[in-house]
């Protein structure tokens, strides 16, 4: 092992602050779940039938279009817990099975509101993302896992908030589990510095075919990004793993895979995890930039109306933390509340109501 005076400063700071948790202390609290009162869900039903009377098209519904004049300030308060704290906050008690499904993606996008703007989830140009089985073959590398029933790794999205509200869940599995990048980054400094350091250098990405104009099939980003003094995280194994496919990309290394595994293995380490069985009505915000996610294979019901269905959001903060100027190859630009999302040539942004419309 390296001596701590033959690595970088840098990575051997530690990380402080609200952003460092572990799941065996929260997974005895709920001051992270906010439960929906009847006022509440009466002041979103009211805000969802007023922009629907007008006919405004979902995408063009912003935060000033969904009024929520009681509710509007306690969302204010959980989304900066998930920026500048905890770094996510778990809605429960949308009435989804009480109401059609416009109505209740309509409520979603207005809560989403409070959050950020929505951007583009992938090639299609989807503003309202669908987390559903499609039958695509997680083992092809242009797959996207979210549309088939495997498991999905600890990864972030590509933009600074991610939300999922949950319509059905699954017969069997599908649970929802989130760790602090931050707690998984100061684990592996204390017990591998050599191997933290390592996360501190880039790795060839994989686009898997969403290649925005000028750029080339793949490209080059670490994990773990020291800047003005915050810890940013962004990682995707299966996309660094599916990059080895172009003859250009260089091949990992046994350091770089070793510290991916230990990544990954303190990511679902009991200790740190916080493990989350959402139901449905349940909508859950995570922080990108400090919350790993990752869920479950699962098993679902063969009536295709039962079937495990979550609602996706990508969401661009106005007040969002600075982020170096290399996030801007997978954000598209590294600007406050104008970066993130899929971008690429002759995309048309839509909100589809259905997983199966324009599916990429």
């Amino acid at each position: 092992m390296a001596s701590d005076s033959a690595l970088p400063m840098a990575p051997l700071r530690p990380v402080t602050g609200r952003s460092v948790w572990y799941g065996r202390d929260l997974s005895k609290q709920t001051d992270w779940i906010y439960a929906l009162s009847d006022r509440d869900v009466a002041e979103i039903q009211s805000a969802v039938d007023s922009v629907r009377s007008r006919g405004s098209p979902m995408s063009s519904v912003t935060r000033a279009e969904f009024a929520l004049p009681n509710l509007g300030s306690t969302l204010d308060a959980m989304q900066h817990e998930v920026v500048n704290g905890r770094g996510f906050v778990l809605i429960r008690g949308l009435r989804v099975e009480q109401i059609n499904r416009e109505d209740a993606a309509f409520a979603y996008w207005g809560i989403g509101t409070y959050f950020g703007r929505a951007v583009s989830q992938n090639a299609q140009g989807h503003l309202l993302g669908h987390v559903k089985d499609l039958g695509r073959d997680p083992a092809k590398p242009d797959t996207r896992i979210y549309q088939t029933n495997a498991r999905h790794r600890y990864h972030t999205d590509s933009s600074d908030i991610v939300a999922l509200l949950c319509l059905r869940p699954a017969k069997h599995g599908g649970a929802s589990s989130i760790v602090s990048s931050t707690t998984v980054y100061n684990e592996m400094r204390s017990r591998k510095p050599e191997l933290a350091a390592e996360l501190l250098r880039p790795m060839h990405v994989d686009r898997k075919g969403e290649v925005p104009e000028g750029k080339g099939p793949h490209y080059r980003m670490a994990v773990f990004h020291w800047y003005e003094d915050l810890l940013s995280a962004i990682y995707a194994r299966d996309f660094i793993e599916s990059a080895q496919r172009f003859p250009d990309v260089p091949r990992l290394t046994d350091q770089q895979i070793a510290a991916m595994d230990l990544l990954d293995e303190l990511s679902a380490d009991p200790t740190l995890r916080l493990d989350m069985h959402l139901a449905p009505g349940d909508m859950q915000f995570l922080h990108n930039h400090q919350i790993l996610h990752a869920r479950t294979a699962y098993e679902d019901h063969l009536e295709p109306e039962r079937r495990r269905h979550l609602l996706r959001l990508w969401l661009t903060p106005p007040n969002g933390r600075p982020l170096p100027v290399v996030f801007g190859e997978r954000y598209g630009s590294v600007e406050v509340g104008q970066r993130g999302g899929i971008q690429v040539p002759g995309t048309q942004l839509v909100t589809p109501l259905e997983a199966e419309v324009g599916v990429g």
